[in-house]
């Protein structure tokens, strides 16, 4: 078999970014999928990855993106990585349009691109043999829900139902799916997009927390994930820093051992 190609969806920044350098350092071939045409030739020419620019809340988008793969060559793994909250307004007073948003970037744009790439993972295992991966990003908020949360949790308690369901029916085809359930994690946009560019309060959620996770850590994890032996499915990976017992629990100031 050669160089294994990986499709990563959310590259421009963040996870994704840090996804896509350290499967290029690991030798894969790459292809970085994002709205922003700017930062992902930024991206393109620092690690030498190919990428497309798409908007995955359009159809349209992503079957141009899946056209351009089945033309460029073969997809061994996809690891849908895009996605986003909004606010942390209660259920009874959050906008709407927020959460069709949140829906749209964790949910739909999840499906649509799974959907469009499966043929083409599956053309890659005929063709090259061996198997293929699915790994897709949500959160511990789609495992425990939080005051706050509403459509977040909402949003990723349904991409971890769409990964279990894809799971039995992908049952039987060698063709793996893995979810990444990261708590805390200290990137430069999530917080901003969430508080709608308050510098403040996005720098709040992290103040005082000891070594939060770092967008490395998560693509460590993602790329480890896909490169154990093709018989082992790592279905589940909750990975939280050492400070948050929970997405309410967190410890705030230097970990001390108990008197």
């Amino acid at each position: 078999m050669g160089t294994r190609r990986v499709v990563v969806t959310g590259a421009s920044s963040g996870i994704g970014a840090a996804t896509v350098r350290l499967f290029r350092e690991r030798g894969w071939d790459v292809v970085g999928v994002a709205r922003r045409a700017d930062r992902l030739a930024a991206l393109a020419a620092e690690t030498g990855a190919a990428v497309f620019t798409a908007d995955l809340t359009s159809q349209t988008d992503v079957d141009a993106l899946s056209d351009f793969l089945a033309a460029s060559g073969p997809v061994h793994a996809l690891v849908n990585n895009a996605g986003g909250a909004l606010g942390l307004d209660s259920v009874e007073n959050s906008s709407i349009e927020d959460w069709a948003w949140m829906f749209e970037i964790n949910v739909l744009a999840v499906k649509r691109v799974t959907s469009a790439l499966l043929p083409l993972l599956r053309a890659a295992i005929r063709t090259d043999g061996g198997s293929a991966d699915i790994v897709t990003v949500t959160s511990i908020a789609g495992h425990v829900a939080y005051l706050g949360g509403g459509g977040y949790n909402a949003a990723k308690f349904a991409a971890h139902a769409l990964m279990e369901v894809l799971r039995l029916e992908l049952n039987g085809e060698p063709i793996r799916v893995i979810e990444v359930a990261p708590g805390m994690v200290k990137t430069d946009e999530f917080g901003l997009v969430r508080f709608g560019g308050d510098v403040e309060k996005a720098a709040a959620a992290y103040a005082g927390v000891p070594n939060p996770l770092v967008a490395e850590d998560i693509a460590e994890t993602i790329v480890s994930s896909v490169e154990r032996p093709a018989h082992v499915n790592l279905d589940l990976i909750t990975i939280k820093p050492v400070a948050q017992a929970a997405p309410t629990r967190i410890a705030r100031g230097q970990l001390l051992p108990a008197d």
